[in-house]
């Protein structure tokens, strides 16, 4: 059956062996049906399980489990930009579904949030001025222009956004210089040039709109509503920073060596391009589209779990048993936008089956992911859509790490690995015993 899956499936999706997994069994923790090739398990009771699991109390101290093998931390960083606490994220201090609060519809405020947040970010004022102008970007968006035109068509989006960072950075004379200011007028032009140098598949607005407003015409053709360019603009501000997220680290990591800006934000999409991070809003996008099209929601719930083999894509962040308030924030600033736009609806009717279904089964809640694919699934944007929107608006969080680890001893972020594997003296004395 399609939304079952084989002893060994599901002993790897629980990080177990097949003798703890019949344990399982044998205390009713998780049932199975036997069949003419062996026991197979319910997809989605499988991951309730997982998810219950994951919120465990931590071992006692004193255990020999090793470090990080629970999915606990492996060190502690010290961060002044991004806090998770009570079931809600902060930037510095101040709320983020606050700072990415949306305006009722009919208000004059169109976008610019995002751009105030960034320059924030380096000001370190007590809040984002309301003043603040939109990102500019510099002649380097020509060159990046002219080297993405040799890119195959359907170039996925870590390749453009990849091939933008370095064009930009050659022509940059200032890459180089890591002084606090520096990198704060530096990190401004990277962004705008991400967006600026996008192609674009409907009107562009001037260079002095908001950075929504610019990257908006890039992800869709669909027209640029006043509300739907502050939805977009909401989710680059959601997307900002979240913790020591597994690019954030990869940033960091790069600056503590002194890679410049550029190459920085290049570490950061390297480790964003991935199954389970950046990536996980395309296969949201699939199963969504999957729906749409008549697949039955069982069956096509069940498929994408297995093909992400860490349960279903878009569900279940860790940081946020109670749910993702990102999620929150953006799914309904995306219903408060589509109520006049009846293809919008009709998405967000998709994604609410999907999700109801899916929480009922699991337990787990929607991800900020998730509310990225439905925006793309609702206004007609590629499946990797959501992942430009989330690079571009990390490009901003992995630079203000980036000037914090500079001001920081260097190389303190290169760990000291503890060799296990052979003896060289066995390895060698086996190699002499063969001649």
């Amino acid at each position: 059956m399609a939304d079952r899956l084989t002893a060994a499936q599901t002993a790897a999706r629980l990080g177990v062996r097949a003798e703890t997994l019949y344990a399982y069994v044998s205390r009713g923790l998780i049932s199975r049906e036997r069949g003419a090739h062996g026991s197979t398990f319910d997809v989605l009771e499988v991951e309730r399980f997982a998810l219950t699991r994951r919120r465990s109390p931590a071992p006692r101290p004193g255990t020999d489990r090793a470090p990080g093998t629970d999915g606990s931390p492996l060190g502690v960083i010290d961060t002044d930009i991004a806090l998770i606490e009570d079931g809600e994220l902060w930037y510095r201090g101040l709320e983020a579904s606050q700072l990415a609060g949306i305006p009722l519809t009919g208000s004059t405020t169109v976008g610019g949030r995002f751009d105030a947040v960034v320059r924030w970010l380096f000001e370190r004022t007590d809040r984002p001025r309301s003043d603040a102008s939109a990102l500019r970007a510099t002649d380097g968006v020509l060159t990046a222009g002219r080297v993405l035109a040799a890119l195959p068509p359907q170039a996925p989006a870590f390749s453009v956004l990849l091939t933008i960072v370095a064009s930009l950075a050659a022509a940059d004379p200032e890459r180089f210089d890591l002084a606090g200011a520096t990198v704060a007028r530096v990190t401004e032009r990277l962004i705008a040039g991400l967006v600026d140098a996008l192609p674009a598949k409907g009107s562009r607005p001037g260079s002095e709109a908001p950075l929504a407003a610019r990257l908006w015409p890039r992800l869709t053709a669909a027209p640029a509503t006043a509300d739907r360019v502050r939805t977009l603009d909401a989710a680059l501000v959601l997307l900002v920073d979240h913790d020591m997220a597994a690019s954030t680290m990869a940033a960091r990591a790069a600056a503590s060596a002194r890679a410049h800006p550029y190459a920085v934000v290049a570490a950061g999409l390297g480790a964003l391009d991935s199954a389970l991070h950046g990536a996980v809003s395309a296969s949201c996008h699939q199963l969504l589209r999957d729906v749409a099209d008549g697949g039955d929601l069982a069956s096509t719930t069940a498929d994408a779990a297995r093909r992400s083999g860490s349960g279903v894509p878009g569900f279940g962040q860790m940081r946020y048993p109670d749910g993702d308030p990102r999620a929150k924030a953006l799914l309904g600033a995306l219903r408060s936008a589509a109520r006049e736009d009846r293809e919008a609806s009709a998405a967000l009717g998709i994604a609410d089956t999907v999700s109801a279904y899916v929480t009922e089964r699991t337990g787990a809640l929607p991800s900020i992911d998730f509310a990225l694919a439905t925006m793309a699934f609702a206004w007609g944007m590629s499946p990797d859509a959501g992942e430009t929107v989330f690079a571009v608006a990390r490009s901003a969080g992995w630079c203000a790490h980036a000037a914090d680890e500079y001001t920081r001893t260097p190389l303190r972020l290169r760990p000291t690995g503890r060799y296990v594997g052979p003896d060289p003296a066995d390895v060698q004395h086996s190699g002499s015993n063969a001649r």
